[in-house]
Order: C-alpha cells, then structure tokens, then sequence
C-alpha cells in the first residue's frame, strides 16, 4: 500500500514546487490534473509535444511516481449538469459542453497510456440529480441510465482501447453516487471492464452509507481511494440531516459535516484499510485536502504521520500449528 499526494491541494503553485513538498514530506506517489486549464499539467499540449517523457522524468525526479490522473471539471459534464455554475471551463452550448467533457476524458485516457498510469477519476455527472426520487418523473432514472449507457459508454469503450480504467468518484450530485446506484450503473453497462470506481470515503459517508459494506460490494472495481475524512457534527445533525445547509461555506458553523484530514473525522481508517485489503486492494491511498478548518500545511504533515503506520505490507501467512492450522 501506498500514500499518495493530490498535487491540487496546491493548486496556485507550479507542478514542480509541489512535487517538492510531497517528496520531502515522505509521500509515495501524486495524483495529477488533466482536466483544461488547471494550471499544473496541459494534456493536450503534453500529448502534442509528444513531452509525456519529460514529466514523468520531472515526477521520478523527485523520488516519486504517478499514481493517477483526475478529470474532476470536465467529466461532468458528459451528463450534466449543464449550467453555466459547472467547474468546467466550457461555457457553450449543451451539445458544445457534451462533446468538451467527452474529448478531454478520452484526451485524460490517451496521456495515462503514455504515462503508464492505469486509471482516470472523474465525476459521472447527472442531468437532474432530481431524478433519484420517483416524484414528480417516475422515468427520471431510466432517463439517467440511458444516458449513462450511452454516453459513458462510449469513453469507456474508448478507455478499453487504451487499457486504463474510469475511476468514477460517488458523490451527490452524480448518477453514481452510492452503492446501490453504483452497482446498478455498473450492471448497465454490462460490467465494461473500464469502470472502476474511486473510493472517497469522506463522500461515502456523509451521505449516510456504510464504507466497509460498498467495500465488500464493490471490491475488484475500486481502483484507487481518496484519503480524505469526514467530521459528522452530531449537535447539528438533528435539524437538517446530513446534507443540511449544502449552500454558503463549507465551513459553516452550524453544518451537519466537515471534510476533515485523516484521523480528524468520523471515517475508521483501520476497519477501512483491513477491509479493502482483505477484498484485494494494495493500492494508493492519495490524500485530498478539503478540511475546513486546518491549513494545507498541517494536512501535509498530519496525513502522512497518521497513515504510515496503518498501510498492510503484506497479507496474513497463516499458521501451521496444530491448534490453528487453517
């Protein structure tokens, strides 16, 4: 198991300056942007120069490797919404942002190919997140799968052409949001090889779902996690539920959650580790900084500290003993 350093967590300062503070604060790998504009890695211009060589020289450089890519602003926008209010830098027409998100995935795929990294996360999207309830369109979700099946169909076949996987991050807001929903998208798209999910268990759990049970329902899909908590505030729970007061700060007050570091929140990092490992997952564990209360510079070294120690090396050997012989 490995550590991992989402490189936007300082996303004002140039790619190399933060490769640096990942290294010499003991992270293992990074987790790059490849989404338009974010000021750190151009794919497209990367992928033209043909310079893939140069930056993964600049990252093994400084002891590190690249663990992932992430299309967090533009993948959303293959299914919506279509709003002006989205991340994403495309500003046109529905048809315009429908084929931006979709050439910037695939662009995402093509330079993870190069690179040698196996997966992509990205948000699924969803037109009208209105639609997981059965009132007022009682065909809202049909609508939503369809359009799944369509549209990402066609970036995961694409993905399967370049041999990397679609790390889909649940979240609300999103077609695949929870365990049911992923695991129903997933059926879809008759299990396409290229779907893989991207386990934020900060995300899982402020939306009221049990990590280890998505775990165990999930396992041989998720490809990579997000080392990111959450703080449930049980004093203000009881006036609004878990998504009470979603609009004007993250840091409010009065909030029913709080995106926190790891070890500051609700999230049983050894229950959580023991169980992706015993369903077969050895892999990165990329820290996101969204915590509302500390600075960045704390995360940096509170996460590593808190996490080293927890990572498994290797699997149980067994005994051969004849009180424990299985």
């Amino acid at each position: 198991m490995k550590i991992g350093f989402c490189v936007v967590n300082y996303s004002e300062k140039p790619l190399e300056e933060v490769l640096k503070i990942a290294a010499d604060n003991g992270y293992d790998c990074v987790e790059l942007p490849a989404y338009v504009g974010n000021g750190q890695v151009d794919a497209e211009d990367i992928l033209k120069n043909h310079r893939t060589g140069e930056l993964k020289k600049m990252v093994e450089g400084y002891g590190l490797s690249i663990a992932s890519l992430s299309n967090h602003a533009d993948s959303p926008l293959i299914m919506g919404p279509y709003s002006d209010g989205t991340v994403s830098s495309c500003k046109g027409t529905r048809e315009e942002k429908i084929r931006f998100g979709t050439e910037s995935m695939i662009r995402s795929a093509q330079l993870a190919a190069e690179l040698g990294v196996p997966a992509v996360v990205a948000f699924s999207g969803m037109e009208n997140y209105g639609h997981i309830n059965d009132w007022p369109e009682p065909d809202g979700w049909k609508y939503e799968e369809e359009q799944f099946a369509v549209k990402w169909g066609r970036v995961m076949d694409k993905y399967r052409e370049y041999g990397i996987k679609v790390a889909f991050e649940p979240h609300p807001n999103n077609v695949v949001y929870d365990t049911q929903s992923a695991l129903r998208l997933l059926e879809v798209v008759d299990y396409h090889p290229a779907f893989a999910i991207n386990l934020d268990p900060a995300n899982i759990l402020f939306s009221g779902v049990n990590i280890q049970t998505f775990v165990d329902e999930l396992r041989g899909r998720i490809a990579l996690v997000h080392a990111k908590d959450c703080e449930i505030v049980y004093h203000n729970l009881a006036k609004g539920g878990l998504n009470m007061y979603m609009q004007d700060g993250w840091g409010r007050l009065d909030r029913s959650f709080r995106f926190r570091i790891p070890g500051w929140g609700d999230v049983d990092w050894k229950r959580l580790i023991s169980e992706l490992f015993i369903t077969g997952y050895d892999g990165v564990f990329n820290y996101e900084h969204e915590d509302v209360i500390m600075s960045r510079g704390d995360g940096v070294k509170k996460t590593i500290e808190f996490l080293r120690p927890l990572m498994i090396d290797a699997p149980y050997e067994g005994r051969s003993d004849a009180l424990f012989t299985k």
